[in-house]
């Protein structure tokens, strides 16, 4: 049985760290696809994925994510009438 990529033991720990990181920001499964993406990426890229790569890649996945969740909540209207500026 193939282990996803994320089970190995220091990409595990990866996902634990961002999770405690971006904790209220993020669920728990949007950092796991995260270091998904960024695993594999890097695998494609590089051919390799050490793990310091990794954590840095996907780190700044979920703070653009994060960015862009802000800016949303931002733009959109602050009243259920939807005549706020």
């Amino acid at each position: 049985m193939a282990q996803r990529p994320d089970s190995e033991p220091h990409y595990g720990e990866i996902g634990e760290r961002l999770a405690r990181e971006f904790s209220g920001v993020h669920d728990g499964r949007t950092v796991e696809r995260c270091v998904t993406a960024a695993r594999y990426g890097a695998l494609e890229v590089t051919g390799a994925a050490p793990a310091d790569l990794v954590e840095r890649v996907a780190r700044k996945h979920l703070q653009v994510l994060a960015v862009v969740a802000a800016e949303k909540r931002r733009r959109s209207p602050r009243t259920s009438l939807g005549n706020t500026p």
